[in-house]
Parts: structure tokens; sequence; C-alpha cells
């Protein structure tokens, strides 16, 4: 009904328009209201919500249904004016007319709710619906493909007899609906296949207009994909691949890459596609590919050593070490990186921006470039130290000044994001202190070391990760010429410094780039700069994928 959708259109909106009082009101959290905008936003629960209204209607009950006791009644009241009112005689007419008996004989058995069941139809045995399909029924499906066109099923050998595996999400059976998992496969073309999966699947595949399947069904109820999208963390090609069982139905993907994954009723292959769009394929589960990483080293870690075997590992005793903060990056080389499940959020602002990058590499200007460009809306923390204030110095100006009793009793009570030691003084940053411009609206800019960023990837703080990469050797040694010449700089890196600013640069992409939202290679400052805002101001117009723990 008309009335119900504006209803519900309208009290949506009315929702929608206060949802920015309630931060206020009811102390919430800014990211689940931005994700409680994005739900009531949906044209999907726009819809469910116009359905209920319409499942929650009030139903229209009858008055009376003994309406023709009722006309009697008047007929015979009118009996004694007919013949005084025209009027009168006519409305006598319609009320005693068969077809307005009808009527209103219908309407009293609607409203008494009277009904008789319809005999069962001569020679139909009413039995009949009832009985089960038997499971022996054997089914003719017809397809009409090209020579070459893939149907998008795989097989497997069951009982002796050839059973669909799995039904890719996007193929032309899965468009189709006309087969199922576990469907029988008996002929094509009037031809038995047998029992060999290959030789089904290179029949298929040549086979080209109308091809006929005789299969026995399955009679399996379908079930409704769960939305699940995932952020991968390593490269695949199926075509490398010698586990996969049909290397034509794989998925490519990168790192970096976002999926959805359609199917996961298969333990070590699910089925997935790129959110971009395209066919469905299949891809390592999470523990398929955890076993395989399990049993494989990484390159940089496997040194050939003499008198081993093709680079085996050497025969010294293993280090055995419990999880400290201080050991962050040895337990980070051996973290097994597969996929991590992500949500898909409206624009919102991110309450940090970290930036990450080698020594040297240009991550303290950029910070503080963003910061003068929009002191408004970037700030940044004041660093902690446990040395004596210069006379120069005043507090919250540069550094905050504390003992080094009370730094080192706040260290051990994990108040710092990260800390160090120089020259016989501790320096640190305070994670309240990072709180403290987030409560003051901004965006807090900030350039630490990579291990920091496992502290600061939560709901709290929603970090967008920047790593600002390092040039080549040759393009960074013309950069820090430059500087020389123009006065910005006054350190000469020798060429063991440039080498390893480059290493370093690598070592942190290859260890942390899984946390990264953006690698910006910084060959020169200025655009670097302009292409750091660009990001920033798309954050507040585009949708985000963000993990999924930070909305659930």
């Amino acid at each position: 009904m008309p009335v119900a959708a504006t209803n519900s259109e309208s009290a949506m909106q009315q929702v929608l328009d206060n949802l920015g009082s309630l931060p206020n009101a009811t102390g919430a959290a800014e990211l689940d209201l931005i994700f409680l905008r994005g739900i009531m936003e949906s044209p999907i629960v726009r819809s469910l919500a116009k359905a209920h209204e319409r499942l929650e209607e009030t139903k229209l009950e009858a008055v009376r249904d003994n309406n023709l006791e009722l006309v009697q009644e008047i007929l015979r009241d009118l009996a004694q004016l007919a013949e005084q009112s025209s009027t009168a005689a006519e409305l006598a007419r319609i009320l005693q007319e068969p077809h307005f008996q009808s009527l209103l004989e219908t309407h009293d058995s609607v409203a008494s709710k009277t009904y008789e069941t319809p005999p069962p139809s001569p020679g139909l045995d009413p039995t009949f619906s009832n009985q089960p399909v038997p499971p022996d029924a054997v089914r003719m499906v017809g397809i009409r493909k090209t020579a070459g066109e893939h149907l998008g099923v795989t097989f497997r050998v069951e009982g002796g007899e050839l059973v669909i595996a799995r039904i890719l999400h996007g193929g032309m059976v899965a468009q189709q609906g006309l087969l199922h998992v576990g469907d029988i496969i008996k002929e094509v073309n009037g031809q038995p296949v047998g029992s060999d999966p290959r030789a089904l699947q290179e029949l298929l595949r040549s086979a080209s207009g109308s091809v006929i399947l005789k299969i026995l069904p399955s009679y399996q109820e379908p079930h409704l994909p769960r939305q699940v999208f995932v952020k991968c963390h390593f490269d695949y090609d199926p075509a490398r691949d010698s586990l996969i069982p049909c290397k034509e139905a794989g998925l490519r993907f990168n790192a970096g890459d976002l999926l959805q994954i359609v199917n996961q009723d298969d333990a070590n292959w699910w089925q997935a596609c790129h959110v971009e769009g395209g066919s469905a394929g299949l891809i390592p589960s999470q523990l398929l590919e955890e076993k395989r990483k399990a049993f494989v080293k990484r390159d940089l870690e496997l040194t050939p050593t003499s008198g081993t075997l093709c680079g085996s590992l050497s025969g010294k005793k293993k280090k055995r070490m419990m999880y400290l903060t201080t050991k962050n990056a040895e337990f980070d080389r051996h973290e097994l990186l597969i996929y991590e499940e992500v949500a898909r959020m409206p624009p919102f602002r991110r309450k940090t921006l970290v930036l990450i990058g080698a020594q040297g590499v240009g991550r303290r200007s950029l910070k503080n470039k963003l910061i003068m460009w929009d002191p408004d809306r970037y700030g940044t923390t004041v660093p902690y130290t446990s040395r004596r204030p210069k006379d120069s110095e005043r507090e919250g100006q540069g550094y905050s000044f504390v003992s080094r009793a009370e730094m080192e009793a706040d260290i051990r009570a994990g108040r710092y994001l990260e800390h160090g030691e120089y020259e016989g003084n501790l320096y640190g940053t305070r994670i309240d202190s990072i709180r403290g411009v987030v409560a003051a609206g901004k965006v807090c800019v900030l350039d630490v070391n990579p291990q920091a960023v496992k502290v600061l990837r939560t709901a709290e703080f929603v970090p967008y990760v920047v790593f600002i990469e390092a040039p080549d050797f040759e393009t960074l040694r013309a950069m820090n010429r430059a500087a020389l010449e123009s006065g910005v700089s006054t350190k000469q890196l020798t060429e063991a410094d440039l080498r390893r600013t480059v290493e370093e640069s690598s070592r942190i992409q290859r260890g942390y780039g899984h946390y990264f939202d953006l690698s910006l290679v910084n060959s020169n400052l200025e655009r670097t700069f302009r292409e750091l805002q660009a990001a920033m101001e798309k954050l507040r117009t585009e949708p985000q994928w963000v993990p999924v723990s930070w909305v659930y």
C-alpha cells in the first residue's frame, strides 16, 4: 500500500536525521553510528521495513455475518413504503436481485468462515501427492553450450559413480539451476560416462550445441550463502597449484585483493569471486593454506649450509622463546598470513593516521606538512621523556617531562605505545596522549615503528596505515644531494646509509605489508604529500573495507 511505504520511509528518515544527536544523548561510539547509518541506508533494509509493515497491517474484519437476515427485515419495512415512494420501490427491487442476494450470501459465508473442502478429482489417487519421489528417478537435463565453454562444475567418484562435487558460483550451471551438488551423472548425449572425472570434464568441454545429461537427482536442500568478504595476504595462481582439483576452475588473485567467499562447504577449497565482479572460482581454504605454509619456510629464512641437502635446515637445536613484547618482530616473522575477514563501511573519518617507513624516508616531514596544512583537522602527540628539561624548554612544548621511575612504572603497566632509550634517557609515546588528540576532534598523525601498528589496529583507534616506501638507491641519493644544495638538510648520507634505508624499507614491506592501507613511494616530497592529501579526502567520500572485528 502506498500509505505503508510512505510511513516506512518517513520513519526511517526520521531515525537517520536523529543519528547526529545520539553520541551526546547515549554515548554511542562514532564507528557504531556510522555502521548503523550504512545499514539503514541500505536498499535491502528499506525493503525489509516495507515488507514488515505490510505484514503488520491490521486485517479487516467483517462487522456481521448475517446480512441476509438484515436485508429481509429491510424489505419488510420497505413493503409499506413502496406504494407511496418510487425510491423505496427501486431500493426494494435492487435488494431482491439474485446477484445482490448471492453477493450477500458469499460475504456471510466468508465472514463466518464456513468453507467446504472440494472433493478430489475423479481418477486421482489422493495419496499420490504425498508420496516421496523415488530415489532412482532418472531426469534428463538439456544444456546449450559452445565448444570449449566451461559449465562451472567439478566431479568426484563416489561408489563407482560420477557425482557433482561442487557448482561454481556464477557459472553456467549455477545460473540455470538445473543441476545440484550430489547429482549423479549417468550419460552425456546417450553415452555412458564411466567413472573417470577427467574424461567427463573433457567430454563436456568439447561438446557443443545441445547437451543432454541423464542424471539421478540428489534432492539436497539448497542453502543461502553467507556474506563473507576477505582481504588476501598472499598471491595465488591456480595454474601453478598441484593440489587444486581443476586448474581451469581456479581463481587467481594477488595480495591485497578483496574477495567475496560464496561457498565454504568444502573444507579445502572455497568458492570466491572478486568484489569488483566476475565469475567465481576455487581458492584454497584457510585450513589448507595454513597446512601448506606451515611446512614451507620463507625464502629469506632458508640459508643453504655445507653438508645439508638442497639447503635444508641444519641440525642446530631450536631456541624456545615465550612471547615478549620486546620480541614482537621475531614472532611477526613467523606469523601465517592467509585471509583477513573484512566488512564494507560507508565513508567515515579515521581517528588516526599512521605513517610507517624506514629511517630517513620522510615520514616526519610529511606529518609536519599535514598538520601545518590543516591544524584544525590534524594533530599529533607530545612525546614523554625522563630527561631533565633545558632552560629554554617548557612543559608540553616539544616534550612532556616525567621522572624515570614514573615512566618505567607506566611502561610496565602498558601505558606506552612505544618507547626507547637514548643517551641514558627514556623517550616514548603514551597511549592516553593519542586518545587526547582524538577526543579533541582531530585525526592523530603518528610516525611510529611498524610493531606499534598491532596495538593501534583496533576499533578504538581505527587507523589508516600508510607505508612511505623508499625510492630506488639512485633516486634516494639524488634527493639527498638536492636537499643539501637547497639547504633543507645539512646531513650528508653515505652510500651505506642510503643502502641501509632501501633495505630497511624492503624488510618493513615484507614483514608488515598486510597492515598497509596505502603505499606511497617518496621520490618527491611535494608529490607524495599531494597523494597523501588526496587519499585522506577519499576516505570521506568513498566506502571503506575495514577488519570485521572493528564492526562486530
